[in-house]
């Protein structure tokens, strides 16, 4: 598919997902936040949802949490503009929790991002974005004390890609002592991704 069609195809799932009632979190949201980045990104990154900086803007990852993947993206030697960024939810989650029922209602959503783009490396931030990830593959998740920073070969009848489970970065800021943890995850993602020529 061209990146012309891609972006088309983006766009069309974007009107859907702007006009959803799936599942309650329409009634309290502002903006949903369907996702940014090159229609033809070679990696994508997909954490669980919106936070209130996120619904306000519509944009994902421009809150604190954002400011700090920023820096771990510069970490890896990555930037914004080359990946497409997106969650698993697309409405703002108020408790920061998603229940089974609303992943079960948002997730064909980015199902089918990955349909469209058909990224070579999805980055999956946080436990329910990598067990979610995981699980469509037919992969077995661990806690991410285990997963964290592993490739994980994942394969469809349309689509091989690898995922790579990494603690969000809002974790550090809850918990400061994670934070050189997830600087070296990046650094050593970074040196991963020059060896797989992905940068």
């Amino acid at each position: 598919m061209s990146e012309k069609s891609k972006e088309t195809e983006l766009e069309n799932l974007r009107r859907r997902v702007q006009r959803c009632r799936r599942c309650e979190l329409w009634k309290t949201r502002r903006n949903p936040v369907f996702g940014e980045g090159p229609a033809n990104a070679r990696i994508m990154l997909v954490g669980l949802g919106p936070g209130r900086q996120e619904d306000l803007q519509g944009r994902p990852f421009v809150g604190a949490a954002g400011k700090f993947l920023d820096r771990l993206l510069e970490e890896a030697g990555l930037r914004r503009d080359q990946l497409y960024i997106t969650n698993v939810m697309k409405c703002y989650l108020p408790d920061n929790r998603a229940s089974e029922d609303q992943v079960r209602a948002c997730s064909p959503y980015l199902d089918q991002q990955i349909e469209i783009i058909q990224p070579e490396l999805i980055i999956a931030l946080g436990n329910l974005a990598a067990s979610y990830l995981l699980g469509k593959f037919g992969l077995k998740p661990e806690s991410m004390e285990k997963m964290h920073g592993k490739v994980y070969e994942a394969s469809t009848l349309i689509l091989t890609l690898r995922i790579v489970p990494m603690y969000h970065p809002a974790s550090a800021l809850r918990n400061p002592s994670l934070r050189d943890r997830l600087i070296e995850d990046w650094r050593e993602l970074g040196a991963r991704l020059r060896e797989l020529k992905l940068i």
